[in-house]
């Protein structure tokens, strides 16, 4: 459904997973963004088994709900180990990487705010 140029309702599996860079097996969907909402962005990301993000800062927090799987999420000096049905606040400029586990992707939602926002990779992630 659309109201104007936005998007109301669509099959997630209709938007396009494109690789993330700086990750390895890593994909993200950008599911609602500024070109929908005004002020949130809601994106999937998809890692596979051993995959995961380097340890990284972002100037934008980060709110997230685990979909599937397990992984180990760096956030600050503190280590995580999170699955499915979890929720993840990342306050911005905080160092954290992700690595997943198991046997089955890593799957989860990411809202940040639709402001400009710097990222700076600081180290490969811890295992």
């Amino acid at each position: 459904m659309n109201i104007g140029n936005t998007v109301i309702v669509t099959p997630a599996d209709r938007i396009p997973k494109k690789p993330v860079a700086a990750g390895s097996g890593t994909s993200m969907q950008v599911l609602i963004g500024s070109d929908s909402a005004p002020n949130f962005a809601m994106r999937r990301f998809i890692m596979e088994t051993g995959g995961g993000m380097p340890n990284h800062t972002n100037s934008v927090e980060h709110e997230q709900f685990v979909l599937r799987g397990h992984a180990k999420v760096g956030i600050g000096k503190d280590v995580y180990k999170v699955k499915s049905g979890d929720v993840v606040f990342i306050p911005k400029g905080i160092p954290h990487w992700y690595k997943a586990e198991g046997d089955e992707p890593f799957e989860f939602i990411c809202v940040v705010p639709n402001i400009p926002d710097h990222i700076e990779i600081l180290e490969k992630s811890e295992s």
